[in-house]
This record gives C-alpha cells, sequence and structure tokens, in this order.
C-alpha cells in the first residue's frame, strides 16, 4: 500500500484509484482534479482522457499526454481556490499548482481548470495557465535617476532610451 499522491495522506487504493478505475464517481471537481493529476502521476492515461469533455476529447494527444506524464517526475498539487463544482453544482472552477521537475528544472504549473458535471459525472472543460507574478527585487530606477550602467547619464538618456 502507497499513499495517494494528491496528498490526502490517504492509501491511493482508498482515495483516488476508486475513481481513476471507474468504481467510484468524483463527487466534486476538486475530487476530479485530483483524480486526474494521480492519472498523471500513475501514467492511467485512458483516465486523464476520459474524464476529459466528450464535446472536445478528440482535441487531446494521448501521445504528448502519455509523454509528458512519463517524463515529469511529479512532485505534489496543491488546491488554492475552488468555485462551485460541490456535489450539487453542475459547474466548477479549481485553482491549482502542480509540481513537477522536468529535464532537472522544476516547474510549478499554475492552472484554473473548468469542470462541468454530465449525468451525474465531472468532466474536465479546460484550463487557463495563471501567470506568474513578477517582484522586482531591487527599486525600480527613475527616469531621471543615474543609469544604474554606470555611464554617468540620466536612466532615460542611457539605457531608459525608448522604452
Amino acid at each position: 500500500m502507497s499513499l495517494c499522491p494528491c496528498g490526502s495522506n490517504r492509501e491511493l487504493e482508498e482515495c483516488c484509484r476508486p475513481i481513476i478505475k471507474g468504481s467510484r464517481r468524483a463527487r466534486t471537481a476538486v475530487e476530479l482534479m485530483k483524480a486526474r493529476y494521480v492519472a498523471y502521476t500513475t501514467g492511467d492515461i485512458d483516465f486523464i482522457i476520459s474524464s476529459h469533455d466528450p464535446e472536445t476529447r478528440e482535441n487531446v494527444s494521448k501521445e504528448a499526454t502519455e509523454e509528458w506524464s512519463r517524463s515529469a517526475h511529479w512532485l505534489g498539487i496543491e488546491i488554492r481556490s475552488t468555485v462551485g463544482g460541490g456535489p450539487d453544482d453542475d459547474e466548477g472552477v479549481v485553482e491549482f499548482v502542480a509540481s513537477f521537475e522536468l529535464e532537472g528544472k522544476k516547474i510549478n504549473h499554475h492552472e484554473k481548470s473548468y469542470f462541468k458535471k454530465i449525468n451525474g459525472n465531472w468532466f474536465f472543460v479546460d484550463g487557463q495557465v495563471v501567470p506568474e507574478t513578477f517582484v522586482r527585487s531591487a527599486p525600480k530606477v527613475g527616469r531621471n535617476d543615474p543609469c544604474p550602467c554606470g555611464s554617468g547619464k540620466k536612466y532615460k538618456f542611457c539605457c531608459g532610451k525608448n522604452r
């Protein structure tokens, strides 16, 4: 027995595996999101495709999905927020960050995923990547400040020219 990669601290066989294998439906959009993440970590590509919206499922590349699943070293998933997606809802949004290593580089995939329920089954519809917020580590250089390149000129007449 092993712990479920979704981070629930429950055994895989008691947590996401029944959803992936079809012996239990996902009750919420979050449950489906976590099961899809686990399917990426375990290589259950058929579940990833079958849990995709039937209207756009044909746009999913099985080969590309399988390659990403296999080549990434999956580190964890963090659910950031949800809107709707409960047992009594028909639509939901799950914001998450999935962390993985690819070719030695750690990547945090931050996304808002959209889900809908059809005949009692939740499906992934689409996802929108949440852009990273850039935090400046040094103070912003003003137009009339000395240029940080050391030329002695004002920034606006040196490196800030034409910006």
